[in-house]
């Protein structure tokens, strides 16, 4: 079964550790039961509990400490945190996002150079601490190259630090705070820690009305010494925008987890209400919205789990994660927003009522495509490989699943941020080439046309510019690469013709929006109207294959999940 099923966990793992981490993390929700996490988000009660059970059982200490500051079985394993990303979301983005925030506050410091750091952090891990990451700031939001945050040198060698921080997640308890800011006598940029619960830090309020503390946070004269900077000069920079590479990737896993506890739900309630003498699942509009609903849960996953070997494969010469990864934030989460308003037109006021999971996942879901970077922010670093995606691609050797027992150790030397537009990629044809598929061969007609409409009328100067124009350009770029890595995943991941087939159905369909919004930008001269407009293609039905994929797939997971004290 590729969806997560928390009463039949069948994810393999290597290690008997990774294994016991995720069995009693499920054991940890399932005896927490709906009704006590519904009534804790309910009254936006902090995940007090959850943060207790991870300290008991060293679990963020396991999965969050490189090889060498922790215990034995401690290590960066990208493959290990993408389930629990997973699972922590499936029962709410609350835990999900106290375990986010706190590794982006950690990414900093193994990034860092500062050793004494690095040791007190793992320690601190050890001791069930939880972190956080100081970078946004209220007067310049996004705008990550402006700062108030200050470090004042003192005579005696050591600083004071002012200013404050916002939209800080995790900031109301967190055993470290990585804080960007800048030296004040150089305007060097720098990372240094503090402490949560220092007399000179200030927890402001909680920025959001949620079950999560998003802070707001001061630093009134804090003490810093060089044993608290991480990193200094261009290097903290780099620290900063590789932390936020590596994190990011996390959102991705939070909306499938959301979506499949919704999606359970969701088929449970139609498959047994019967309206007008038939039962909701048996009206064909309702059997499209659920195809499309569960086709995009699959290919979201099928993506995400192909990307994570990208990431755990990569190395000085070999930087294709950096393509991959944002698709995993804004891709997958976007893509999660349209699975939840597709399983809301099926339940309607159900999904309203305050006693089913759904409501949390219709509610938080929206936060995903929208925090680490904006999916805007995110398309428009995409767009920089569109060139070498299309028509330079490289030779590399294929990259096998990665479930391997390793520590990520490239995660925290990546190097500098820039030369973005000089990475290649192995071409998408080998991994198109390899089905030969109605709707996969129609999709591939429709990435020729879209070649084809580069060649002869990519965009002019103006254009080249135009913001809003190379988005339209990078959703077709994103949705090509989103296709090649599910048919990648097949090696590793069974998913048989039939259900591929349906998942490039509702692909080509997309490839075809997608070019229309090209086709109707106000900018484009005769030929470029024309050649995006060649691009529209419908898929090729098959009413028997989408029969027989609604009856294996879709309905087949009637009964086949539910909380314990769930009866709704």
């Amino acid at each position: 079964m590729i969806l997560l099923n928390p009463h039949k966990h069948e994810r393999k793992y290597k290690d008997d550790r990774s294994r016991e981490i995720m069995l009693k993390t499920i054991e940890f929700f399932e005896n927490k039961g709906l009704k006590q996490i519904k009534k804790d988000w309910h009254e936006k009660k902090w995940n007090y509990d959850f943060v207790e059970f991870l300290k008991e059982n060293k679990i963020f200490a396991t999965l969050m400490t490189p090889s060498g500051y922790g215990a034995p079985d401690s290590r960066w394993d990208t493959y290990r945190n993408c389930e629990f990303s997973e699972i922590t979301a499936f029962y709410g983005i609350t835990y999900w996002y106290t375990w986010q925030v706190s590794m982006l506050g950690l990414c900093p410091v193994w990034n860092g150079s500062n050793e004494e750091v690095k040791h007190k952090t793992a320690k601190l891990l050890q001791e069930g601490g939880v972190f956080a990451f100081g970078l946004s700031e209220k007067e310049h939001g996004a705008d990550i190259y402006s700062s108030d945050m200050m470090l004042y040198p003192n005579p005696d060698g050591s600083y004071r630090a002012n200013g404050d921080k916002y939209y800080i997640g995790n900031g109301n308890e967190a055993a470290l705070v990585s804080t960007f800011g800048k030296m004040a006598d150089t305007g060097d940029y720098v990372f240094f820690t503090v402490d949560s619960k220092h007399e000179k830090y200030e927890c402001v309020r909680n920025v959001v009305n949620e079950q999560n503390y998003v802070a707001e946070y001061a630093l009134h004269d804090y003490p810093i010494t060089e044993a608290d900077i991480t990193e200094r000069g261009p290097k903290a920079w780099d620290d900063m925008l590789n932390t936020i590479n590596v994190c990011k990737f996390n959102l991705g896993w939070g909306a499938i987890g959301l979506c499949t506890h919704a999606l359970y739900e969701s088929i449970d309630h139609a498959a047994n209400r019967n309206v007008y003498g038939k039962f909701v699942t048996d009206f064909p509009h309702v059997k499209r919205l659920f195809m499309d609903a569960y086709c995009k849960l699959v290919a979201m996953k099928l993506f995400a789990e192909r990307a994570s070997d990208y990431m755990r494969a990569a190395g000085p010469d070999d930087r294709r994660y950096l393509l991959y990864n944002p698709m995993v934030k804004m891709k997958v989460t976007r893509e999660g927003e349209e699975v939840m308003n597709l399983l809301h037109d099926i339940i309607a006021a159900k999904g309203f009522e305050n006693e089913p999971f759904f409501e949390i996942a219709k509610h938080e879901l929206p936060m995903l495509p929208k925090l680490e970077g904006t999916v805007h922010v995110n398309m428009a670093l995409i767009v920089k490989f569109m060139a070498n995606y299309f028509f330079n691609p490289k030779a590399y050797p294929e990259v096998p699943r990665r479930d391997d027992l390793v520590n990520d150790e490239f995660l925290f030397r990546q190097g500098p941020t820039k030369g973005l537009g000089k990475i290649q990629f192995h071409d998408y044809n080998i991994a198109y080439n390899s089905v030969d598929l109605p709707n996969v061969n129609i999709f591939k007609e429709q990435i020729g046309l879209f070649k084809e409409f580069l060649v002869k009328a990519g965009p002019d100067k103006g254009q080249s510019v135009d913001i809003d124009y190379l988005l339209a350009l990078g959703e077709i770029l994103t949705l090509v690469a989103y296709g090649q890595l599910i048919i990648e995943s097949r090696k590793f991941i069974p998913v048989e013709d039939d259900l591929l087939e349906e998942i490039f159905d509702f692909m080509v369909r997309d490839f075809s929006k997608y070019a229309l919004t090209i086709h109707m930008k106000p900018s484009n001269n005769d030929q470029q109207k024309e050649l995006s407009l060649k691009i529209v293609r419908t898929p090729i039905p098959n009413p028997a294959r989408f029969e027989k994929t609604f009856n294996e797939h879709v309905y087949a997971l009637k009964g086949a999940y539910k909380m314990k004290d769930q009866n709704f």
